[in-house]
């Protein structure tokens, strides 16, 4: 009976099974593009493009004044380092003289008949081993004891001039590394707010990052004559410091934006701060978080031309006020420095240096 039973089929014949496939993939398409899984990015409008771009320069800056500190650390560290190697370095000098002296002594020892313990610990090239066996120089005669004691001081101290130096140079690898993780934070920001302006039109991009509210004026205040008086502040500034400050900022109008830089030709928001004040003989911290505590605080009702205006929650904007509402200020990288309202942003304080 078995004999005459018809082979099984196949639940899906070879044919069947592709067939199957080709529909379950086209499935899977259709519902990825209705779902939105898909790997193609929405379609922004101006608007929010705005929005977007304005958000990354903001954080951009953000971590510009990071890495602007970290800089100044850096260099604080590096100027340090140097300065002890300096040290480290006369003071190996003064002790190879000092050591070539206890060998002239040495050699007179020793063609009267041997080398004093004292003399072979002091001309050691080990100065671990040399201290360790210090007290062998009470063998040696008081004048002989202070040579050696005067060599061992100076051991003693270039010994600590090293290891001061090893904790500068680990401070300084620190900061080094800070600096690099900001730098990559800053430059991803800013290549994102050039990805995404790239999506639109000229028209659509001076709109987004507000190339039509001054920008133009500013960039042709610095490259062309003025056929109209430059803008004047509400009232004189309070003393030639900050009117020579101000003065500074207007003569810088158009100038690119370059974070990390702090002129003569480019700049950026703290900066430009500093480098107005440098002009007028003051010296301003380099970031933002340090320069609003440069002097003290006023409020917006008592804004004199010269006062600096941070802005946002986290002070990561800097400007030189200059009178009637307005600041001098280094905006971001799609735009020079320009005069703007200080109602353009939100404020978060006031400081008078000067």
């Amino acid at each position: 009976m078995a004999a005459h039973r018809k082979p099984r089929q196949s639940p899906l014949s070879g044919h069947t099974v592709r067939t199957a496939a080709t529909l379950a993939l086209a499935g899977a398409a259709t519902a990825t593009a209705f779902d939105g899984t898909g790997h193609a990015e929405p379609q922004l409008t101006p608007t929010q493009v705005k929005a977007k771009v304005a958000r990354l320069y903001q954080q951009a800056e953000d971590a510009t004044e990071k890495y602007n500190g970290a800089k100044e650390k850096a260099d604080t560290a590096r100027h340090r380092l140097d300065g002890l190697q300096d040290q480290a370095a006369r003071k190996q000098q003064r002790l190879n003289t000092a050591r070539d002296a206890l060998g002239s002594i040495a050699a007179a020892q020793y063609r009267d008949g041997g080398i004093d313990p004292a003399w072979q610990l002091a001309l050691s090239s080990d100065p671990d081993h040399y201290l360790e066996g210090a007290a062998l120089a009470e063998r040696a005669g008081d004048r002989q004891a202070d040579a050696v004691s005067r060599v061992r001081d100076q051991l003693r101290e270039i010994e600590r001039l090293r290891g001061a130096a090893r904790v500068e140079l680990k401070s300084l690898r620190s900061r080094q590394t800070e600096l690099k993780r900001q730098k990559k934070t800053v430059t991803g920001k800013l290549e994102e707010a050039r990805r995404l302006l790239s999506r639109l039109t000229p028209q659509q991009q001076a709109e987004a990052t507000g190339d039509g509210t001054g920008a133009g004026r500013a960039s042709r205040s610095a490259s062309e004559p003025r056929d109209t008086p430059e803008p004047t502040a509400s009232s004189p500034a309070p003393n030639s410091r900050a009117a020579a400050a101000v003065s500074y900022a207007y003569a810088k109008l158009g100038s690119p934006y370059v974070w990390g830089a702090s002129g003569p030709n480019a700049f950026d928001c703290s900066g430009l701060v500093q480098a107005a004040y440098r002009s007028a003989g003051l010296s301003l911290p380099r970031t933002t978080y340090a320069q609003i505590n440069a002097g003290p605080r006023v409020s917006r009702s008592e804004l004199q031309p010269g006062d600096l205006v941070f802005f946002y929650s986290g002070i990561s904007h800097v400007g030189l006020y200059v009178g009637n509402g307005q600041m001098i200020h280094a905006p971001n990288p799609s735009a020079p420095v320009r005069l703007a309202p200080i109602d353009q942003m939100p404020f978060a304080g006031a400081t008078r240096v000067a």
